[in-house]
């Protein structure tokens, strides 16, 4: 039986629970995500389904990555801390950042994607799958 991922951002104001496992962890390397993280690449764990209850109010901002998806990303408006990202057309997928949980080190990636648009001073780990875009559905 797993434990809960519990995390929030950098002052507290902005607190989540989620009850479940991820259904991926991975490294992004997608424009966008190298803009929201300010480097070569940004962690995400993503849960399908999960029970997440969220405390606080943040500040959103609606952006579209390179390969169209519409994505919602939620920080917070005091600290400024990245916080949670979700997809209104999906909204059983929530998606946190290694950095935001209490527990980072629970963080193991998978695989990367978007390894097309990634930067060569970006070094990922060799030994993951690495997809140029998005992997391949189930």
């Amino acid at each position: 039986m797993s434990t809960s991922y519990t995390g929030g951002c950098a002052c507290g104001a902005i607190r989540y629970e989620i009850k479940g496992e991820p259904a991926a962890m991975l490294d992004c390397q997608c424009r966008q995500c190298q803009r929201d993280s300010g480097t070569g690449h940004q962690s995400h764990l993503v849960f399908a389904a999960a029970e997440v209850v969220t405390k606080g109010e943040p500040s959103r901002w609606q952006s579209t990555g390179d390969g169209g998806t519409v994505k919602q990303r939620a920080f917070c408006p005091t600290c400024g801390s990245p916080v949670y990202m979700t997809f209104p057309v999906v909204p059983d997928i929530f998606i946190v950042t290694p950095a935001s949980l209490d527990d980072p080190a629970r963080f193991r990636p998978q695989l990367v994607s978007w390894t097309a648009a990634g930067f060569p001073w970006d070094h990922i780990d060799p030994a993951l799958p690495a997809f140029e875009k998005m992997p391949p559905g189930p």
